[in-house]
């Protein structure tokens, strides 16, 4: 049986050793297995990702894969798994972001931790607002028409 997504969007907060609790709401999706160990990177538009072992597994063996003789491949592996740290829960629950990677994202106190299904996205709040506030609804109903096209009747829930 496949596993459910990840779903959620949630505020939390770094305390100055730079920990911060996993929303419950993502404990209890993912299970004692899945929230043991976590790998964190650089994402996209100064984001950090938390992915758990099985997702990362996933990614990062494509990224592996890549050729190594393609010097755009070779910068994108570099960069993507530059930073790629494991994190597990301290005994209060607690996840440590490494402070290179913290510095990465500008995150100081307020942030923002939302799922991209595959992946937990770590966001300074601020930042997080400033990137919903820079499209607008219109935008971003010509961009789910351009990317899924035509009418509801013409989606394949399976291809999703």
């Amino acid at each position: 049986m496949e596993k459910e997504p990840i779903l959620g969007e949630y505020e939390a907060t770094i305390d100055s050793k730079g920990r911060f609790l996993l929303p419950v709401g993502f404990k209890k999706q993912l299970g004692d297995d899945e929230s043991a160990k976590f790998v964190v990177n650089r994402g996209f538009e100064g984001c950090l990702c938390l992915y758990t072992l099985q997702n990362w597994e996933l990614v990062s063996r494509k990224v592996v894969a890549l050729n190594d003789f393609d010097p755009r491949k070779r910068a994108f592996k570099r960069m993507f798994l530059n930073g790629a740290t494991y994190v597990s829960p301290d005994t209060a629950g607690r996840l440590l972001l490494p402070a290179n990677l913290k510095a990465h994202a500008g995150l100081e106190k307020d942030i923002v931790l939302l799922s991209t299904v595959n992946k937990i996205e770590i966001w300074d709040s601020v930042k997080y607002k400033q990137l919903f506030d820079a499209i607008s609804m219109e935008d971003l109903s010509d961009l789910g028409n351009e990317l899924l096209g035509g009418s509801a009747d013409d989606l394949i829930i399976d291809d999703l």
